[in-house]
């Protein structure tokens, strides 16, 4: 069900509704006057003429206010016209420039005088009513005593009855004297349609109309026509504009009822609906109900198009009128808001669709056109952009000028206008000397002038030419740093790229263990360290055998700063107090890939002379091997219980290249993460799922 949001104004002026009408009686007009006052109406039209002003001889009558009143004009009791009743207030202005005169007026006008002569001001005034597209004019002679005659002072009314007009119709009403003492009044009113209570039955035309309902029924609008069936009518809808002729945007013959529907977007403030029937002399119901629509007025920006005609014109187009103003202004080449320009555009209301010229001497692309309404910017367009080029690094001089041929220059910047000789830190004070020459020489393009003052469109090129020396050196010096701060780090990515390396040796206790190993050397390469671990090598080991593998990975580590890591396990305990009680008898048969076993006569050397430190380092799992079990020999490297020590144990491997202690705790987590599986696989009693002999996914040939 849609909701109405919008009622026919059914009055003159701004009353809701007409509630009741007086009667006039008579197709005669009249004229009365308030008490004191005398008038009269002239027979027949006269001239709508109000000739130019002229200068009043002494006090005169002029009108001060118009008012209006709706009433009906009857010939029977169902047959009526609207007419509009005019009342004008009339006041005394000017005085009499010679006194005597004014002394001769009271005089006259005294009534102890035996013969009184009769001394009054007399105004002829006129009443021009327009309802397009008929004109009438009427001319009331008014008279007031000469004891009523104080100049600034209200002396009464005249009353015409009446001015006939349509229903519906926009009216214009003028009053003025003859001759002209000062600008004519004027009034414009829309009168009412047949919605009116008593228009509606009181005047025959209006008893067949059809009516009209606009509601909103979602996004839409929807044109509701109250038409008995069978009954042809005429629907028009038309943008009113200006005065004249209609001209519809959509027009139909239609068969009623009908109900029309109008998208949301072809609302404007200014679209009217007008209906009649298709019948000869018929009234026509014009209403314009989407004036306070907020989507209309939106709809109506959005169409709304900014011309800029060379060589010095624009236009705005528009559907309907715009309450907005136009402006000039400045818009600099670094972009930034556009300054607004002295002298500016006139402030009344923009005229749409009419070509305008600016007050210009000569075209320059920064300057630009701003229309806004009170609350913000809605158009903004810069002159002929296709035909000057591009916006300019020019500097806009503002000179004003005074009283005895005094002038004063000032840039116009952001920040306001600076006076060229002042002593701002703005680029235009620092030039102030160069630009002041430059007008004077006439370096400067004059865009504005007048007797208030002028404007100056000064280029900036040649100054920026003058620094190019400096420019390029700071441009060079630039180019250095940043290449010195590349090379840097280039040495950074390759120090990052070159990792510390590190040889994993443990003994192959168990499968279980294994993937323990490999699950921390997948973990260590993440830091990033480069290991090495024989679990990785299995095919190199087979080639050249554990004992040969052991020593070129042993001298590759040390002589690239590395370190070797001593894996302990109970295995690996076993296998070191076995060469250690016994480290001059032959070693007993191992398995060919232990590369721990293989390894032991080289490692033990070096820590019985004592050259370890630096070398190695040992680490063991918590719930692997108690900490006592580790040999002492070996004790006097640093060994790691893991994955409690992890974070230490990290950062010795790396060294210097070890991360500050937040980060080194977060990678520990990480590792730490990664191993928790391959712990649980290990610490799962005999049997268990999961247990089975294999290398798991880190196994195999990684060399």
């Amino acid at each position: 069900m849609p909701v109405p949001w919008f009622l026919l104004s059914l009055a003159l002026g701004r009353n809701p509704v007409v509630l009741s009408l007086e009667r006039v009686v008579g197709p005669q007009d009249t004229a009365r006057c308030s008490p004191g006052l005398s008038c009269h109406l002239w027979d027949g039209d006269v001239l709508c003429l109000p000739g130019s002003l002229v200068s009043a001889p002494g006090p005169v009558l002029v009108p001060t206010r118009l008012q209006t009143e709706l009433v009906l004009r009857c010939h029977e009791e169902t047959d009526c016209d609207l007419c509009v009743r005019v009342a004008v207030h009339l006041a005394v202005q000017g005085y009499w420039e010679d006194p005597e005169d004014e002394e001769k007026f009271r005089r006259a006008a005294d009534p102890e005088l035996e013969e009184p002569r009769n001394a009054s001001l007399q105004a002829h005034i006129v009443l021009s009513f327009q309802a397009y597209p008929t004109a009438h004019c009427v001319l009331l002679e008014v008279q007031v005593p000469a004891a009523l005659v104080q100049p600034g002072q209200s002396v009464g009314s005249v009353v015409f009855d009446c001015f006939e007009a349509a229903l519906g119709a926009e009216v214009q009403i003028w009053s003025y004297t003859q001759p002209r003492y000062q600008k004519e009044l004027n009034l414009t009113q829309q009168l009412p349609d047949c919605r009116g209570l008593e228009v509606q039955d009181n005047i025959q035309s209006c008893w067949a109309l059809p009516w009209l309902n606009v509601s909103a029924d979602g996004e839409d609008v929807r044109l509701v026509l109250d038409v008995s069936e069978e009954q042809r009518f005429g629907l028009s809808l038309y943008w009113n504009q200006v005065q004249g002729p209609i001209k519809p945007w959509w027009h139909s013959n239609l068969t009623g009822p009908q109900t029309i529907t109008l998208n949301h977007t072809d609302l404007v403030p200014c679209l009217c609906i007008q209906v009649w029937p298709l019948e000869p002399d018929s009234v026509r119901t014009s209403i314009c109900p989407f004036r306070e629509d907020p989507r209309a007025h939106r709809n109506l920006w959005r169409a709304a198009r900014l011309q800029l005609l060379p060589p010095l014109e624009w236009r705005l187009d528009a559907p309907c009128s715009l309450p907005a103003e136009a402006t000039l202004c400045w818009q600099p080449l670094d972009g930034g808001p556009c300054l607004s320009l002295v002298p500016p555009l006139p402030r009344e209301n923009v005229t749409v669709n009419k070509v305008l010229e600016f007050p210009l001497l000569k075209g320059h692309p920064n300057v630009c056109v701003q229309v806004s309404t009170w609350e913000k910017l809605q158009l903004q367009e810069c002159l002929w952009a296709d035909s000057l080029g591009p916006r300019k690094d020019d500097m806009l001089l503002v000179e004003t000028r005074g009283p005895q041929d005094n002038s004063s220059l000032c840039a116009l910047e952001p920040s306001g206008c600076t006076p060229l000789l002042s002593r701002a830190s703005t680029r235009a004070a620092r030039l102030g000397e160069q630009l002041l020459q430059d007008v004077q020489s006439g370096q400067c393009l004059q865009l504005w002038d007048n007797d208030l003052g002028a404007l100056w469109a000064c280029p900036m090129d040649k100054y920026i030419h003058q620094r190019w020396a400096l420019v390029w050196l700071a441009c060079l010096l630039l180019a250095a740093v940043l290449f010195l701060l590349l090379l840097l780090k280039m040495s950074r990515v390759k120090a990052a790229a070159r990792s510390r390396a590190a040889l994993l040796l443990y003994s192959a206790d168990d499968a279980s263990f294994e993937r323990l190993v490999g699950a921390l050397a997948s973990a260590l390469c993440q830091l990033p360290l480069r290991v090495a671990v024989d679990l990785w090598s299995r095919r190199d080991l087979s080639a050249q055998g554990a004992l040969a593998w052991f020593h070129a990975q042993r001298r590759q580590t040390l002589q690239e700063g590395g370190v070797v890591v001593l894996l302990f396990s109970p295995g690996a305990v076993a296998l070191c107090r076995e060469w250690l009680q016994d480290a001059t008898s032959a070693p007993r048969a191992h398995d060919p890939h232990d590369a721990f076993a293989a390894s032991l006569s080289c490692v033990l050397p070096d820590f019985l002379q004592g050259r370890a430190p630096g070398r190695y380092v040992g680490a063991y799992f918590d719930k692997l091997l108690p900490a006592d079990a580790v040999p002492a020999l070996f004790r006097s490297v640093p060994v790691f219980s893991l994955p409690s020590q992890l974070p230490d144990f990290l950062g010795t491997l790396q060294g210097s290249a070890a991360p500050r202690p937040r980060r080194l705790a977060e990678r520990a987590e990480q590792v730490s993460r990664a191993l928790q599986p391959a712990l649980e696989s290990c610490f799962r009693p005999p049997g268990a799922p999961g247990t089975g002999r294999g290398m798991g996914p880190e196994a195999g040939d990684r060399t």
